[in-house]
């Protein structure tokens, strides 16, 4: 049974989010029981922005969408309302392992439902959250609220802020690539703006869910909401041709049932889905780290930087990783091991240590003599050892007075007077960013001193 779970590589939601109450995260602004205008999912509900939405399965849409399927989607769980908006709930008493949805693939919306005319112009080079996008924009257009420049502002020290931006120039390619199509088309699509397109593509990114078919909109299941600890996720069954949820614990007829959308940071949460929690044990942060311009060995480091540091597949298929950038997660033992501070990071700040040719050299030695790695065993010099990890050190030393200076900013802006009702939870949005990535900092800090002490 080969499953996904739901997609994180989208990330536009921080500059194009519909202010909604997302249940389950206090500090939100975009709902994953949303309305996007399409004859087969949730969005047949009426919706009300920034306030709990009035809904039922009296409504008809659940006994709409089995009748649609031609089978039972769930006998266990009803659309019910919460003091944030829609959510699912339980019917009837859950227990462990009980199958609570099965959403077949036929009802679940993809690219391959564009009218094939359409289609057709598409150039694969497009990404497949705007194909899927442009199918959304077919069915109807939706207002839109942006984070603007100021709000961005507070979150300018995460590097939550560029991804964003980077993010935000593919979608402008994508439409740009896409536009003569509006135009063809017009009768269809009507008079289609950047932002109609940036806004289909915010609800795409942060309600889609990976698959073996690509990306799909997944009807009734896009009501259910967040909890990092469960262990709960939407399955893909290939065999079966549904998409299913498990339980992963007992539930009692009126609780709200929650899934794990992935094992996200707050970073992403806030990126694709528009909302964050207040301690997220998943959050982690990126640091940067630069050869010196005025380096004599400046040329042979590089090389050597290229070389050795590659991102792995993974990362290198995606734009924000590169061989000088790393994520840090949370040290949990300042006087043990040094898991979550990545070796790679050490590695690269010994290389940067080396004062002279030779040391290099050694290094290049050692590695081809060992697994091959570069610079991922303690300097034989300890006073260089010690030096390479000040170095990183003071690199975090001065994030953590970055991010606390931003975080008592957002402390002091919160006594001005706002009349937008979202920037308050948006200030809290960054706040919890800010403080998860300071907790990370604080963490891999702590144990760099430790590890300087215990090696004089």
């Amino acid at each position: 049974m080969p499953f996904r779970a739901r997609t994180a590589i989208f990330r536009w939601s921080l500059h194009t989010v519909p202010y909604r109450i997302h249940h389950h995260q206090p500090h939100s602004i975009h709902s994953s029981s949303s309305s996007i205008p399409h004859k087969f999912t949730s969005l047949a509900q009426t919706q009300v922005y920034g306030e709990s939405v009035e809904t039922s399965d009296d409504d008809g849409f659940l006994s709409w969408l089995e009748r649609k399927a031609g089978c039972r989607i769930s006998s266990s769980l009803s659309i019910g309302k919460s003091s944030y908006g829609r959510s699912l709930f339980a019917s009837k008493a859950i227990k462990t392992g009980d199958c609570i949805l099965k959403v077949p693939y036929r009802v679940q919306i993809t690219a391959d439902n564009l009218p094939a005319k359409i289609k057709s112009l598409i150039s694969e080079e497009v990404a497949n959250v705007a194909k899927l996008a442009v199918l959304l924009l077919i069915e109807r257009k939706l207002g839109q609220i942006f984070w603007n420049e100021s709000e961005l502002e507070m979150i300018h020290r995460s590097s939550v802020y560029w991804e964003t931006i980077n993010q935000k120039s593919q979608i402008e390619r994508d439409f740009l690539a896409i536009r003569p199509i509006f135009e063809c088309f017009s009768q269809s699509f009507g008079d289609i703006t950047y932002k109609d397109f940036m806004y289909a593509c915010t609800l795409v990114g942060s309600r889609a869910w990976g698959s073996t078919n690509g990306l799909s909109l997944i009807p009734f299941a896009d009501f259910v909401n967040h909890d990092g600890n469960s262990e709960a996720i939407v399955m893909s069954d290939d065999d079966k041709q549904l998409s299913e949820v498990i339980s992963d614990r007992d539930y009692a007829p009126g609780e709200q049932v929650l899934i794990r959308y992935g094992k996200f940071s707050n970073a992403t949460l806030m990126l694709d889905f528009g909302f964050t929690v207040p301690y997220n044990i998943y959050d982690q942060v990126q640091i940067q780290l630069d050869i010196p311009k005025h380096d004599p060995l400046h040329k042979m480091k590089l090389e050597l930087m290229q070389q050795y540091f590659v991102p792995s597949r993974k990362n290198a298929e995606n734009l924000k990783h590169s061989w000088n950038i790393f994520t840090i997660k949370e040290v949990k033992w300042p006087k043990g091991k040094g898991k979550g501070l990545p070796q790679s990071l050490r590695a690269f700040a010994r290389v940067l240590s080396c004062t002279n040719r030779q040391e290099l050299d050694d290094l290049v030695v050692e590695a081809a003599q060992t697994d091959g790695r570069l610079g991922r065993r303690p300097l034989p010099d300890v006073n260089k050892e010690i030096q390479a990890h000040l170095m990183l050190s003071s690199l975090i030393g001065q994030l953590i007075e970055e991010r606390s200076a931003a975080i008592m900013s957002l402390e002091e802006s919160s006594n001005s007077s706002s009349f937008c009702v979202r920037v308050p939870v948006r200030r809290f949005m960054a706040r919890d960013l800010l403080c998860g990535e300071l907790r990370i900092l604080n963490s891999a800090f702590t144990w760099l001193e430790n590890y300087c002490l215990s090696s004089t």
